[in-house]
């Protein structure tokens, strides 16, 4: 199985549409344990399937695509599994104004250990650096307990209003291994190349307090007709995850398996099965080529695409994950 991670950071706020509604506020999708802002797999898989389907509406892989990403249930057919799976989009660096420095990104350990499970064998030191972390912020060891640690001298560093002064912040981890993976994935997009160098790791409780503050949260009004006047009681708060934030999903896709003929076939069965074995083995190459060639640009995610929402530049890097062999 070939196992991959795409990176997006996004141009415009994203709405990821949450599993209810409260009232008149439109809310996101979250992690039901820990509440932090996600995209669901099944969002992931969605788009993509519908800007590969678009694609190839009129060309001879459209079939391809149908068996890639697995048939969908219409005139009473069963689906299929597909090809390739998805997971759910997470948060990695998120957005933070600061008084003191305009912007900073926020990470904690929790996210730092997700990313280095799928980076696999690259991902050790990246673990080792959230280990580092979560003990220097919770005062384990024989260390004192860090409000903050940052890549930067930040003295003192304000989060939105909040003040950490220089003795609440430790600024002597070893940031070297850590900066060399975030350049790997942030070269060449502009103030997102700053994020090693404006990066601060926050408790995983602190981290999620920071992340609801820092939500967009926009009140749109409906209008009487003809009129700049409000319509009584037409409101809605709408929340999005902020630009400049950094999301990563895993993907793969499953290998077919070798032609093996079946016992009793004549010889002209066995040519005809091992064509139309090569020919599937084929239109997979093409379709998982032009995949990962469409996760290398720009692509539109979430709701309210009317509103200019969800657009992010995607970068694709192949994952050593490491999986049982069936």
């Amino acid at each position: 199985m070939d196992n991959y991670l795409t990176y997006l950071y996004l141009f415009t706020p994203l709405h990821t549409g949450g599993s209810a509604d409260e009232g008149n506020l439109m809310g996101i999708a979250r992690e039901v344990h820990i509440e932090f802002p996600y995209m669901p797999a099944s969002s992931v898989r969605g788009r993509i399937r519908a800007a590969m389907e678009q694609k190839y509406e009129n060309d001879g892989l459209k079939d391809a695509v149908q068996t890639f990403f697995g048939q969908k249930i219409e005139g009473g057919g069963q689906p299929t599994e597909g090809e390739v799976w998805f997971a759910d989009a997470t948060l990695l660096f998120f957005p933070i104004a600061s008084l003191s420095h305009h912007l900073v990104w926020i990470t904690c350990p929790l996210w730092l250990e997700r990313w280095s499970r799928w980076l696999g064998n690259d991902g050790d030191n990246v673990k080792t650096f959230a280990e580092d972390c979560h003990k220097k912020l919770k005062g384990l060891e024989g260390n004192k307990a860090k409000s903050a640690i940052a890549t930067f001298k930040a003295e003192p560093l304000y989060l939105q209003t909040a003040l950490l002064k220089p003795d609440d912040i430790d600024s002597s981890v070893d940031t070297q291994s850590l900066s060399k993976k975030i350049k790997a994935i942030t070269a060449g997009n502009g103030i997102i190349g700053e994020i090693e160098q404006r990066l601060v790791v926050l408790s995983n409780e602190d981290c999620v307090s920071l992340v609801e503050t820092g939500l967009q949260r926009e009140v749109r009004v409906a209008l009487n007709e003809n009129e700049k006047t409000v319509k009584g009681g037409s409101f809605r708060s709408e929340e999005a995850i902020p630009p400049e934030t950094v999301l990563f999903f895993p993907w793969a896709t499953k290998p077919i398996r070798p032609f093996k003929p079946k016992p009793g076939m004549k010889p002209e069965e066995i040519d005809k099965a091992k064509a139309e074995h090569k020919t599937r083995v084929d239109n997979h190459e093409a379709v998982k080529a032009s995949l990962q060639d469409m996760l290398g640009k720009r692509l539109q995610f979430g709701g309210l695409e009317g509103l200019g929402r969800g657009w992010s530049s995607l970068k694709t890097d192949k994952s050593k994950t490491q999986e049982a062999q069936s």
